[in-house]
């Protein structure tokens, strides 16, 4: 040995700094997955500035997301008009990469989909209008739908999850009080969700969790409540009203899963009796079927409650029956969030189901009540309420339980 160095292979050089780039980078591949994923970072300057990376790590960063065929990098970055300085490579969740199977079952049926990064649906099944008593025979028949999903698509599959008109109670899984299907109290739906995933060969964790809940985290990742610190959302299902809330971009659900059970909240002390055991709460003073009570009208078979509610809302709401039940509705709805503000201190809003359509027709009266009803009122100003704007939210969100373990480390889980 003579002492001089060996001569590198050509691109050797290049190589091992792209390397070590990767290697200084690796840690941050989760976070610049979730930035693309919400749509935080639209390109790699931006990227680059969240992460309080290099250029040249951040450039590392994306190729790796790039190669594991979870973005794209836009080759040939330009310029937009008027701007100045070098122009930045655009940066996109991939059309075509890997997909989440979401589901959902709630009082008037259930439905099945494929949703990829970005929380787009990529396809769905048709839905079913009927809920059997039996959570496993249900479940099985999700999963199966989304299982011929995926042999239809070829796309591969980061996991399952899956999204209860219940409150979900942790770490074991329990449906605790399914109270408008026919399932019995404390079902395993975890348990047997994760069963049939299994048995249908379909890769990666199955979740479940409480319908609201994933509504408000897509909604925060997504679409109304993207930048809100502590975001409130309240919704109707297709029966009863749930909450849920996200504290620093976290979905607050409490010591044991069960946090935010809004739909007790008593609004009317003299009202209808509750599944609960108590009376008026919002519940049953709230819902879709309260509201087709309160207007004199039977609900029918063929669609949903919430539909029904919806469109006659949007349709005879000249009707005297009609235009007295909404706005009764948005009163007990303002008082329960006003309640929830005087707690909560939340500092955006986001309404879903038929909150949504009462908010839309009204949206003075329904803030008006919950301004002269908290606490701050109208000398702090009152908090915004919006509408959630994300269609099939809870599919969107159930999707999200099985990507996070992607968003936490992409290497261990796609590899």
């Amino acid at each position: 040995m003579d002492g001089k160095a060996a001569p590198k292979a050509a691109g050797e050089g290049t190589a091992t700094t792209t390397r070590t780039r990767l290697d200084r980078g690796r840690g941050a591949l989760g976070p610049a997955l979730e930035l693309v994923h919400t749509g935080r970072a639209p390109t790699r300057a931006v990227l680059t500035a969240e992460l309080g990376v290099t250029r040249a790590t951040a450039g590392a960063v994306a190729a790796e997301l790039e190669a594991l065929g979870l973005i794209r990098v836009d080759a040939h970055p330009g310029a937009a008009a008027g701007s100045q300085g070098r122009p930045s490579h655009r940066l996109e969740v991939a059309e075509e990469g890997p997909v989440a199977l979401a589901a959902q079952v709630h009082a008037d049926g259930w439905r099945a989909a494929l949703v990829g990064l970005g929380g787009r649906i990529v396809a769905t099944a048709p839905g079913c209008e009927t809920v059997d008593a039996d959570p496993a025979k249900v479940l099985g028949s999700v999963v199966e739908a989304g299982a011929d999903l995926l042999r239809e698509t070829g796309r591969r599959c980061v996991g399952a999850g899956l999204a209860v008109p219940s409150a979900v109670a942790e770490p074991a899984g329990l449906a605790l009080n399914p109270l408008h299907l026919a399932w019995p109290a404390g079902a395993p739906v975890r348990e047997i969700f994760s069963e049939r995933v299994r048995a249908a060969g379909i890769q990666g964790p199955a979740f479940a969790a409480n319908d609201v809940n994933l509504a408000a985290l897509a909604e925060h990742r997504h679409g109304a409540g993207r930048g809100a610190r502590d975001l409130l959302c309240v919704a109707t299902g297709h029966r009863g009203v749930g909450g849920a809330l996200v504290l620093d971009g976290r979905l607050h659900t409490g010591s044991s899963g069960l946090a935010l059970e809004v739909g007790h909240l008593t609004v009317n002390p003299e009202g209808r009796p509750c599944h609960c055991g108590s009376r008026g709460c919002l519940d049953v003073e709230a819902d879709p079927l309260a509201f087709l009570t309160a207007a004199g009208r039977d609900p029918g078979p063929v669609i949903s409650l919430l539909q029904q509610a919806n469109d006659l809302i949007r349709t005879e709401y000249a009707d005297p029956a009609v235009r007295t039940a909404t706005e009764s509705l948005i009163d007990r709805l303002g008082l329960g969030l006003a309640g929830l503000v005087n707690i909560l201190n939340p500092d955006r809003i986001i309404l879903g189901g038929l909150h949504r359509t009462l908010l839309d027709t009204d949206p003075d009266r329904l803030r008006s009540v919950v301004a002269d009803r908290s606490l701050w009122g109208r000398q702090s100003g009152v908090v915004p309420i919006l509408p959630c704007t994300l269609d099939h939210n809870s599919l969107v969100g159930a999707a999200e339980l099985a990507w996070q373990p992607v968003l936490d480390d992409p290497l261990a889980a796609l590899t």
